[in-house]
């Protein structure tokens, strides 16, 4: 990336967390809940704190540049597209910290663990209320849409690709839970989970919300928009599983070792498993669903990894696949602008490489 296209992309995070923040400033207007309520502001405020928390924006980011595809002009509706992706991302983050039993996110508490903390001695509540929150983000990324100062028509296809989009995302976190059920999960079915769980919210309905406000009809180009998301998807679900065990917990703001407690068969814990036999395959699968594993046992899954080479067989793994999403991208010159397509061309590499 040039520090050309760097500047750009730090322009549309600090732009869109100022307008966050405006969002939430004026979000309890908006809601219709009784006077007496206090659970309700509560609520808002949680989902307030994780979402301006942190995070890279790049979903932001593919948005705008989708646009720039088309146009270098200012595209009405970029901002509501934007609220919206992050608030369905806000919903994703509360549900998955639930599901995995998360304590943190982005170096806070996460949401889950922040009502366990309120309601000590009302474990149900906790739970209802954390399940209710992830609940309301979806229901107002769907609203900031609706509201949206857009014609009427691009107003229902961005709402139907959201919606599609958060429909894809609870089938990839059904088959994500289920794949460890399965005896025979390998690589391709590793693929398919990282297509519906992250690849298509995370990559295509941005790009899909961002060409559609900028006038152009995704739909044409659906097949290829599919491709270089589901690329973009696999290395990118491949650097998360590399950073989860041999990534540094400070800079994540989470715990390593994560999956390995949890059991899940990851790209990560898939790889450990076939590179090793013997004394060193007994310590993985020792540790492998142990929720009381300690941290120097993830060491010591971490070094037999490092060891074994699964390091460098997923750096090379994950270049790759970013290398086939490049390779997508470049074709799409003859139709868009120059200089869009080539950040959609050098993003997969170098959002690999950050992981390294």
């Amino acid at each position: 990336m040039t520090q050309q296209v760097l500047d750009r992309v730090a322009g549309y995070e600090q732009r869109f967390n100022t307008l966050f923040e405006e969002y939430f400033d004026t979000l309890s207007a908006g809601i219709d809940a009784p006077t007496f309520s206090r659970f309700t502001p509560d609520c808002l405020q949680l989902l307030r704190e994780l979402s301006l928390r942190g995070g890279k924006r790049m979903r932001v980011v593919l948005l705008h540049e989708a646009a720039r595809l088309v146009t270098a002009e200012p595209v009405v509706g970029l901002d509501a597209a934007a609220l919206s992706v992050e608030l369905l991302q806000t919903h994703g983050l509360v549900h998955d910290d639930l599901i995995d039993d998360a304590p943190t996110r982005r170096g806070g508490p996460s949401t889950y663990y922040a009502y366990r903390e309120r309601f000590p001695g009302h474990p149900r509540t906790a739970l209802g209320l954390a399940v209710l929150a992830g609940d309301l983000a979806l229901a107002l990324s769907l609203q900031v849409l609706l509201d949206a100062k857009v014609p009427v028509a691009v107003r229902q296809a961005m709402v139907a690709m959201q919606t599609r989009a958060a429909a894809d995302t609870f089938v990839g976190q059904i088959i994500d839970l289920e794949r460890d059920f399965t005896a025979t999960a390998g690589e391709e079915i590793s693929h398919c989970v990282a297509d519906y769980k992250s690849a298509r919210y995370s990559i295509l309905a941005p790009m899909q919300l961002g060409l559609l406000a900028a006038g152009e009809q995704p739909a044409l180009f659906e097949q290829e928009l599919r491709n270089y998301a589901r690329l973009v998807g696999i290395c990118g679900q491949m650097r998360d599983d590399y950073l989860d065990l041999f990534g540094d917990a400070a800079t994540m703001g989470k715990p390593t070792g994560t999956d390995i407690r949890d059991g899940k068969h990851s790209y990560t814990v898939s790889a450990l498993l076939s590179a090793v036999d013997g004394s060193e395959r007994a310590v993985v699968q020792a540790a492998l669903g142990d929720p009381s594993c300690t941290p120097e046992t993830i060491a010591a899954v971490r070094e037999i990894g490092e060891n074994r080479g699964v390091t460098v067989r997923m750096q090379a793994d994950m270049r790759r696949y970013a290398e086939q999403a490049s390779t997508a991208a470049a074709g799409w010159r003859s139709r868009w602008c120059e200089e869009s397509v080539t950040f959609f061309e050098h993003l997969p590499l170098w959002s690999v490489e950050r992981a390294m």
